[in-house]
């Protein structure tokens, strides 16, 4: 169990080596959500996210010129990358075939040797403890270490400062490392302070191992996040957890979704689904009492290919994409009648399919998919009962 000394000594470690993320307040975000929502932008850290943290104080540590090993699908390998760019020391980061582009070009970037191996993280892990074994490198794993830990720790530290106001902080749990760190922080220096992790529901690791009070291999994992989307916690984190933490929720991908797109509208901040998930939990009611909640917002590492999937599924989920199916008569005008009605609805029309035959359809009949924007749920509603007033028959397809 790391202590507070072991976190304040991170922190003055780290103060010429982090960038200052002050917490901020969201106004339109905290309409939203019926409470006070404050940001702890992580995701503008250096690296992209809080992971340079624990990986600077574990590798600033060891002896000059020592080479360091790691295996991640992103943020750990940058960090681990830049740490030991800014140290002065070689590093090799095994990451799996499959990871983004973006992310393996940055830990390049920062320095690092890239080996691509298999096809799951825990590939990765395997490869590096071999090269460890082979070179004499230095493993750094990504939560289970002290060092790593106490280095996490300092986001807490920051968030006695900034946001003493706060009674809840919500952190997002993968391994559990930042979790751990900030819950010891705080517990000791805001006792009163409120901790809940947050994992997705396709990778709840750290659920399975309270309930047990062990860790849990999880059979398999399946979510957006990648950043938390990990098999099973260590008993160092788990340790930590049954100590200081309140509670530890899940929150769904399409919660995840919301979460990921109301940042990008409101708040303009770009930030991976991982980083999401306080907020998600947030807004889907999952942390308990109306009190000022503080989110830490973990990192920003997204493919933009993944972002423009994210932001369309945000937007199905949200009700701004209806998908509608209109069957009308088979006579000239009438498609061009109902984009007329659809324009004075005030609909943007995305997408259209004519279907002159199929299942659903009888002679002298057309089917019309239609895929159209609207401002809401309640909009979309309003929509679909306004073209059934005008005699149309209408379903909706999502």
């Amino acid at each position: 169990m790391i202590t507070l000394a072991d976190v304040a000594a991170a922190r003055k470690r780290l103060a010429a080596v982090v960038r200052p993320t002050p917490v901020r307040l969201s106004d339109s975000i905290s309409r939203t959500a019926g409470r006070t929502v404050l940001l702890k932008p992580e995701h503008q850290q250096r690296t992209g996210s809080y992971k340079v943290r624990g990986a600077y104080n574990r590798i600033s540590r060891l002896d000059e010129g020592v080479a360091v090993v790691a295996a991640s699908a992103g943020n750990h390998a940058q960090g681990v990358a830049f740490a030991a760019g800014a140290t002065g020391r070689r590093s090799t980061i095994f990451m799996p075939v499959g990871a983004s582009l973006p992310k393996i070009d940055a830990t390049r970037g920062y320095g690092a040797e890239v080996r691509l191996v298999g096809g799951l993280v825990d590939d990765t892990l395997l490869a590096a403890g071999a090269y460890a074994l082979e070179t004499g490198a230095v493993f750094v794993p990504p939560f289970d270490d002290p060092h790593i830990i106490a280095g996490q720790g300092t986001v807490g530290l920051e968030l006695a400062d900034e946001a003493p106001e706060a009674e809840v902080v919500v952190v997002p749990v993968g391994g559990g490392g930042l979790l751990a760190g900030v819950a010891t922080a705080l517990a000791h220096t805001r006792p009163g302070t409120r901790i809940v992790g947050v994992e997705a529901e396709g990778a709840a690791a750290m659920q399975a191992a309270l309930a047990a009070r062990q860790p849990v291999a999880l059979d398999h994992v399946a979510t957006m996040a990648d950043g938390i989307a990990v098999r099973s916690v260590s008993e160092l984190t788990l340790a930590h957890a049954l100590a200081y933490v309140d509670q530890v929720v899940t929150v769904t991908e399409e919660e995840i979704s919301a979460a990921l797109l109301l940042l990008l509208e409101r708040a303009k901040a770009v930030v991976e689904p991982s980083g999401a998930v306080g907020l998600a939990a947030v807004l889907a009611g999952k942390v308990a009492g109306g009190g000022p909640a503080c989110c830490i917002l973990s990192g920003g590492n997204v493919d933009p290919l993944l972002l423009m999937k994210l932001i369309h599924h945000g937007l199905s989920v949200a009700g701004r994409y209806l998908v509608l199916r209109v069957v009308l008569g088979d006579s000239p005008g009438q498609l061009a009648r109902l984009t007329a009605r659809l324009a004075e609805l005030g609909l943007n029309v995305l997408d259209v399919e004519h279907h002159r035959s199929g299942p659903r359809v009888v002679l002298d009949e057309v089917e019309v998919l239609l895929t159209v924007e609207t401002r809401g749920p309640v909009h979309g509603s309003e929509i679909t009962a306004a073209l059934v007033a005008d005699g149309a028959r209408v379903e909706v397809v999502r």
